[in-house]
């Protein structure tokens, strides 16, 4: 159990109490602000509440995107957003975010935790990304998991004209408004407008032999009539058992007069004049 000291000294434990304990090793101290009532390791739970009692923070980025329920983006140090003004040391798994920006209409609380808004940690999260890619396929997860919309992030991006990777972030958001759900479909589009190729319907919906739904990333009708289908895959994708279910549900969805392509995701940006001319080929268009 995690509790702030001025918790301690509301239920009759001062100062000195807590002292003794901390030498005695029967507690242990999480950064200036926050005891925890046992010595043995820190759950998940628990971090996160030692993180804000003991700061005075709020939970942020991926860690309070976690919270919302994002799934596949987890990080292993708790990320707290506090004043420039606040505390500056604490344990290795505790990552202070220091901001200017505090405003009540960021803040929220989930299962009593104080953290971001959903809007508010996806645009951090972004910002404090590495890499721009990694700052786009953050919101993007952020909306394809449906935990906000594309318009949501880019009117709460309009408060922060100086983020890092802003620019990349609002283009993939508004590839992502406009159909696409992924950053392997962001990628897509992309390559095909700058070799001047036609943008397909995306997450068309089909019924494999099961009655399942099944999603397909990409669909064109030709001059013809025919289809064309197109399935960009991640490396997801590469496990066993997943190829060998996607690829058996992607034939059962096939019909006839339609022709089903398979790239690997990165094709698109290791090798796109190849991907562009395979799919210019294949939608019967003039090179």
């Amino acid at each position: 159990m995690c509790v702030s000291r001025p918790q301690l000294a509301a239920h009759g434990l001062g100062p000195d109490l807590v002292r003794r304990r901390l030498v005695a090793a029967a507690w242990q101290g999480v950064g200036p602000g926050a005891v925890v009532l046992h010595t043995g390791p820190l759950g998940p739970l628990e971090r996160r509440w030692c993180a804000v009692l003991g700061t005075g923070g709020v939970l942020a980025g991926r860690t309070a995107l976690a919270v919302h329920g994002l799934v596949g983006w987890d990080v292993d140090e708790v990320e707290v957003a506090v004043v420039r003004s606040g505390p500056r040391v604490g344990p290795s798994w505790l990552r202070l975010r220091t901001t200017t920006r505090w405003e009540q209409r960021d803040l929220t609380r989930r299962a009593g935790l104080p953290l971001h808004t959903v809007e508010r940690a996806a645009l951090d999260g972004a910002a404090w990304s590495t890499a721009s890619r990694t700052a786009g396929g953050l919101v993007a997860a952020v909306v394809q998991q449906r935990l906000t919309t594309a318009a949501r992030l880019l009117a709460a991006s309009d408060a922060a004209p100086d983020q890092r990777h802003r620019a990349e972030v609002r283009s993939v958001l508004r590839d992502v408004a406009g159909g696409s759900h992924a950053m392997t479909e962001v990628d897509l589009v992309r390559l095909l407008r700058r070799h001047r190729l036609p943008v397909p319907l995306r997450q068309v919906r089909r019924v494999d032999a099961r009655g399942g739904a099944r999603f397909l990333d990409a669909e064109w009708r030709r001059a013809d009539g025919t289809r064309l289908l197109l399935e960009v895959d991640g490396v997801g994708h590469l496990d066993e058992r997943t190829w060998y279910d996607d690829s058996v549900r992607a034939a059962e969805v096939v019909r006839a007069g339609e022709t089903l392509l398979r790239l690997p995701a990165r094709a698109l940006r290791a090798e796109p004049g190849r991907v562009a001319a395979l799919l210019r080929r294949h939608l019967g268009l003039a090179p």
